[in-house]
């Protein structure tokens, strides 16, 4: 199955349809940037609280502010009372943001315990009027993202699908997990299939998509007019043209390591760029170990670099350590 690059989302027409799912503290702006320049289609801002006196932290002004951001704008907000998320929405669009995503998705214990994020799928009720006060208090379309349900005695999707629907969502992705699962076991994809047959609007699903042929298997398995990749692109942002090659053409070559080394290289550059002192080089530590990790680089290598607080510093030992990488291994060509 070949991704549909004229899909829609309301009156917005989008890149494409292969998207980097929005992962809060990880899928920053200097992420996306890169996952944008190694194929995926479009991204989506980490999850903002709809409480907007909060905005005006330097945690939430640095999330809001994204100097590569490109079409479409895509802002995501979380919360639990319809006044409160729509008149975040509302601000939403007065910032130029082309779309807004309500997570009903976030199955993290401090999220939930407010009753917002996965905890909203235990009342249906309060969905529809979250829903339904949200898509009338903006102009631009409205999409959701969530999971299966809360647990295995509350697989719901299929209803708040059809809610969603009738009460002005634009698209719906499904993590096909519940909340109680957590990122644990398998993630299912009956239920999404079951959701893209039942709705008219897209459908875009989530979890456990490492692989190229994860991917076509998802997209086959379920008939989904999209795919968002969350933790399978940690470490590996080049992921995602390996996606669009293999759908394309049924195959895939890969990145070289030189590729992969320019594309770190140029990702840790941006965090630097984009972090004040000292959160530049403490975001940085947590994406180089994930590069570590699928370099098949050792602990030892990363506990020298975990422990420097200087970007210069920072710098220097990465650079040290992946010249020596290439210099151990063998070049694909």
């Amino acid at each position: 199955m070949i991704l549909n690059y004229m899909l829609s989302i309301g009156n917005i027409l989008l890149p494409g349809n292969l998207v980097l799912s929005p992962m809060a503290g990880v899928t920053d702006a200097p992420f996306r940037q890169i996952a944008r320049e190694c194929g995926a289609d479009y991204t989506i801002s980490e999850m903002l609280s709809s409480d907007v006196e909060l905005w005006s932290t330097t945690k939430s002004q640095i999330r809001l502010n994204d100097k590569w951001s490109t079409y479409p704008k895509i802002l995501q907000i979380a919360g639990a009372s319809p006044t409160v998320i729509s008149n975040a929405a509302i601000l939403c669009e007065s910032m130029q943001a082309d779309i807004i995503e309500i997570n009903m998705g976030c199955p993290a214990k401090k999220v939930c315990n407010v009753l917002a994020g996965s905890a909203l799928l235990q009342d249906e009720a309060l969905v529809k009027d979250i829903i339904k006060a949200t898509c009338r208090s903006v102009n631009i379309p409205v999409t959701l993202k969530t999971r299966l349900g809360w647990d295995d005695n509350r697989l719901n999707i299929l209803n708040i699908a059809k809610i969603a629907e009738d009460n002005g969502i634009k698209g719906i992705t499904i993590h096909g997990r519940t909340r109680m699962d957590m990122y644990n076991n398998n993630a299912r994809y009956d239920l999404i299939a079951q959701v893209k047959q039942n709705i008219s609007i897209p459908v875009f699903a989530n979890g456990d998509i490492l692989t190229p042929e994860d991917a076509k298997y998802v997209l086959d398995y379920t008939m989904a007019d999209g795919i968002y990749i969350g933790r399978g692109s940690l470490g590996k942002p080049w992921l995602f043209s390996m996606i669009k090659e293999y759908l394309a053409s049924g195959q895939y070559h890969g990145f070289s390591n030189t590729q992969k080394i320019q594309i770190i290289k140029r990702h840790i550059g941006y965090i630097h760029e984009h972090y004040p002192y000292p959160l530049n080089y403490r975001f940085a530590r947590k994406h180089i170990k994930w590069y570590f990790t699928s370099l098949g680089l050792n602990e030892k290598l990363f506990k020298s670099i975990s422990s420097l607080e200087c970007i210069d510093l920072q710098k220097h030992r990465l650079n040290e350590i992946l010249g020596s990488y290439l210099n151990k291994v063998t070049e694909y060509e």
